[in-house]
């Protein structure tokens, strides 16, 4: 009882403000009192003999402050359970005090606030037979995992799930062979799964969902074994499903979605009789469905949707009475579905769209009451007979239809012939383009709805409807062609979150430019739009404003710096003036993202960024901002993009900005830099995940030294290409990607989203001389290296030739001389190549892609001779280099030309030499098209489905 008095003096006792799940928090500790039974004190267990405390669990119990080496707790030494999950220990390194609780068989500290050094002393424990180490924030390695495998012999439960591993699995867990839970969820997993780790006799759950790296195969499964559930949702496995899955006799939940397995669906499957959860979606599987599946008699859920299966499935699924979930979407089923689907009475979703299926599936699914989602798609309008029913149902939330055929070959006026017209309301919730002037706001269909979902319904005019819909939250009109102005309404409704009119004509706003009291507008998208005037903000509590891409003029709003919290602000491609203002300073401490790009501000960059802990990218290219660089970007620990292109700003290199550990992307490029490229210690590189730096077109000047590029990390570290690709982007704001303006292959363009692979060093247009460093040869995963417009001398490196995955270099208008090194003649991956206007002599190396080069890449090189040279330019003639174009800057009251991406010059400028000029260089460039296939806009993911297993994220 004295141990527990003092343990609980050792800590203060603090609400939480996050919710976990379902997890209740309350101070379990203040019915610990003197004078009383600890026996009997919430969360003790004693034994029933000794009376010696054996468990304690006080999980979720508001404790707070510094967990102490010699607390108290450690001399509770007959301690058989230990929970402190879901506490706040401020980042305590796990004391080593926990080695004396030698009696321990369980230890829960999940979510519990420990940091620090990796704990090994847990491994002391070695009576432990379950572990929960998950969302722990302390370093965990693989010699972790094998010395824990080693010692923890007697282990059954192991979770170690949302903590940051980054390591591979080591073999020594197949040896565990008293294991019988492993979850491994979301921890950055790395390299191939010892498969055999699937055959511990024992083991009943394995969950390694979210490893997006992790590689592995099904193994051959043997009879003897306990395995309940497989989840492997979102991660690298591969290959086939073995015929030995129906080995798995105990099997309740299979989970192989958002991988990479292939091939058919073994027939075998359908001896698992025990399987309630199956989800095979987003994965290659083709062929049919075995009939076989119709005999897993306590199916609940089944998911195949996004593979490449294909037949008539519909009867066996009437099989499936217990079923609540159906989602075949996106496959190539046929068949019709039978009147009598209506007999799997407990269905909640029905996604089928994306098929061949025929006939009409409504009048069935309306006597399904349970039914909240539903899918479907629709090629004539018989398929759409009982539309009018859909009403009946009560649970109803979400409905979508799809015209498979062709979304504007449906016109509203089509749909008057075959509906009621007071179902055109339902329609438009359905994603088919209809007219909304006729609805009527007593419409009873959507007096409930709470989301509006309208993308790409060809509609026209803002619908009054919604006026009326006071329980609507959310509303996307996105990709319409709605003209006009917004109605002053729409940011009156009282539940309203978030507003998605991104990519109409809209141009303006109708009513005060007040915000509105009692607003709680979270999210508004306008982007791509014709917004003019001054900027509108409709709420005090918006996280997200995203207005790229209108007509928006005067200053940035000071109702900006207002808001309580603001997390991504997006104003690129405007035309605004004035300067940045200091009140911003206000919202740093929340900024994740800020946009400026492309606008007409001018003044300098405030010193407003000391606070900025949360800022991942700051981008304020192509304006007119003058001075230095702020001081204070020191503070923004977390930047991995700074885009400061196309300015004014005359400063020297930003050397003390190299502790942003996290930078990816540097753009300098375009202003009056100045200066050296390396400090007084001579060397440049401070900053170990940069990828992408652009330096060019300013007045850098001097040598660079031969080990200038000694301590470039990322660059230089070979990579896994069997990992999953990403993109540039902030991961704790939602769909937010990071876009720049690069110069490769001779060309700019607009990236709007940039491949975490994407490297690049653009260094043209500078005052630099002396030899290329021979170190530029320790990038290996270099792709885009452009030296141009310098005053390099000495020959062309021969260590390019270790760059194996260069894929555009430009060395022009240089004095280098020497031969073109014939080693980078075995770079297949080297896609365009300029070294003219230099000095160099010789022929060209006899790769393919030199010679299929243009000619002018070769050109103003007199003493380039040869037969190869011949073969691609004949006799090659000096000529006058030309002069490099200098940024376009926008002038007052003139706006600057919004840069053109590759694919707007691909697909032309229509008329004219314009035309003609964009035929050439697309002659010249050749080979253009994985560039942009890899490098440009990713396409939205379709919604993962509303049913999910418990145990998934």
């Amino acid at each position: 009882m004295d141990a527990l008095l003092e343990f609980k003096k050792e800590f203060g006792i603090q609400r939480s403000t996050f919710v976990y799940f379902d997890v209740s928090s309350y101070p379990k500790t203040t019915s610990w009192v003197n004078n009383s039974d600890c026996c009997s004190w919430d969360g003790v267990t004693c034994d029933a003999t000794s009376r010696n405390v054996v468990g304690l669990n006080l999980s979720s119990s508001c404790l707070h402050g510094q967990f102490l080496s010699n607390s108290s707790l450690f001399r509770l030494l007959h301690l058989r359970d230990l929970n402190l999950a879901y506490n706040n220990f401020t980042g305590s390194p796990i004391p080593a005090g926990f080695d004396k609780l030698m009696e321990l068989e369980r230890l829960n500290l999940a979510r519990s606030s420990f940091s620090g050094p990796t704990p090994t002393k847990l491994l002391q424990l070695t009576k432990l037979v379950s572990l929960d180490l998950s969302y722990s924030s302390f370093a965990i390695d693989e010699y972790f995992l094998r010395l824990l495998a080693q010692n923890l012999s007697n282990l059954r439960e192991l979770d170690m799930s949302f903590s940051n591993i980054s390591s591979k699995v080591p073999h020594e867990f197949s040896n565990m062979s008293s294991l019988r839970l492993l979850h491994l969820v979301e921890c950055n997993l790395l390299g191939e799964f010892p498969s055999s780790i699937f055959l511990i006799p024992k083991l009943e759950s394995i969950a390694l969902d979210y490893n997006l790296n992790l590689r592995g195969n099904l193994p051959m499964f043997q009879e003897n074994n306990s395995l309940l559930e497989i989840s492997l949702y979102s991660t690298a496995f591969s290959g086939t499903i073995p015929d030995s899955i129906g080995s798995l006799k105990h099997l309740v939940s299979l989970t192989l979605s958002y991988s990479k397995f292939l091939g058919k669906i073994p027939f075998s499957l359908g001896n698992l009789s025990n399987l309630s959860n199956l989800d095979l979606s987003s994965n290659g599987f083709v062929g049919e469905v075995p009939s076989s599946i119709g005999n897993l008699k306590q199916m609940t859920y089944f998911n195949v949707e996004r593979n490449k299966l294909s037949g008539d499935l519909t009867s066996t699924i009437l099989n499936f009475t217990q079923l609540r979930s159906l989602a075949l979407s996106s496959n190539q089923f046929t068949g019709s579905f039978p009147p009598n689907i209506s007999q799997l009475s407990k269905l909640i979703y029905f996604g089928v769209c994306e098929n061949f299926f025929t006939g009409a599936t409504l009048p069935s699914l309306v006597k399904i009451p349970s039914l909240t989602h539903i899918y479907l798609d629709y090629s004539q309008h018989q398929d759409l007979v009982g539309i009018e029913n859909i009403s009946m149902l009560p649970n109803i939330q979400y409905i979508k239809i799809i015209n498979r055929n062709d979304y504007n070959k449906v016109s509203p006026v089509d749909l008057h012939i075959f509906l009621p017209l007071k179902q055109l309301i339902l329609l438009a919730l359905l994603g088919v383009p209809v007219s909304t002037a006729n609805i009527t706001s007593d419409s009873d269909v959507t007096s409930q709805m709470e989301e509006l979902y309208l993308p790409g319904c060809n509609i026209t005019e803002f619908p009054e409807f919604i006026k009326y819909r006071r329980n609507v939250a959310s509303i996307d009109l996105s990709n319409n062609k709605i003209k006009g102005q917004v109605p002053d309404w729409l940011w009156r409704l009282p539940k309203l979150s978030d507003v998605n009119l991104s990519n109409n004509s809209l141009s303006g706003y109708n009513g005060s430019f007040k915000a509105y009291h009692g607003s709680q507008i979270l999210s508004v998208d306008l982007r791509s739009n014709y917004f003019q005037g001054p900027v509108f903000i409709p709420s005090k509590s918006i996280l997200y404003f995203l207005g790229s891409k209108n007509n928006f003029t005067g200053e940035i709003p000071r109702s900006l710096c207002e808001l309580r919290s603001l997390y991504v602000l997006d104003l690129s491609d405007n035309n605004l003036h004035g300067s940045v203002p200091w009140c911003l300073e206000t919202q740093m401490s929340y900024l994740f993202d800020l946009n400026l790009r492309n606008n007409m501000l001018s003044g300098h960059l405030p010193e407003i960024f000391m606070n900025a802990k949360n800022l991942g990218s700051l981008d304020v290219s192509y304006n007119r901002i003058e001075g230095k660089l702020p001081a204070s970007l020191i503070g923004c620990s977390a930047l991995e993009v700074l885009n400061v292109g196309r300015n004014r700003i005359n400063n020297m290199f930003p050397f003390h900005l190299n502790s942003l550990q996290k930078l990816q992307v540097l753009v300098l490029s375009s202003n009056k830099f100045h200066g050296t490229l390396h400090n007084a210690d001579g060397v440049f590189f401070g900053f170990p995940d940069l990828k992408i730096i652009d330096v060019s077109h300013n007045d850098f000047l001097g040598t660079l030294p031969s080990n200038f590029f000694v301590n470039w990390t990322v660059m230089s570290s070979e990579r896994d290409y069997n990992m999953e690709p990403e993109y540039i982007r902030n991961t704790r704001t939602y769909r937010y990607y990071t876009s720049l303006i690069l110069t490769s292959k001779g060309v700019s363009m607009e990236m709007d989203q940039v491949l975490t692979i994407y490297t690049s060093i653009d260094f043209s247009g500078n005052k630099l001389h002396g030899q290329i460093p021979v170190s530029i040869g320790l990038l290996k995963e270099l792709r885009n290296l452009n030296m141009s417009s310098n005053s390099f001398t000495g020959h062309i490196p021969y260590s390019l030739a270790n760059l194996t995955n260069l894929e555009s270099l430009d060395l022009s208008q240089n004095k280098i001389s020497g031969e073109i090194p014939t080693e980078l003649g075995a770079l297949s991956s080297l896609e365009w190549i300029n070294v003219s206007h230099n000095q160099l002599v010789g022929s060209i190396p006899q790769g393919t892609q030199f010679q299929r080069q243009n000619c002018s890449s070769y050109e103003g090189n007199p003493g380039l001779n040869g037969h190869s040279l011949k073969d691609v330019c004949g006799d090659i003639k000096a000529t006058s280099p030309p002069q490099p174009e200098l940024p376009k800057r926008k002038e007052e009251g003139q706006e600057e030309e919004k840069p053109l991406s590759w694919i707007a010059v691909c697909l032309g400028i229509a008329l004219g030499v314009v035309f003609g000029l964009a035929m050439g260089y697309i002659v010249a460039s050749y080979k253009n098209q994985w560039f942009m296939e890899t490098f440009g806009p990713k396409q939205a993911r379709g919604n993962q489905n509303v049913l999910q297993p418990v145990f998934k994220k």
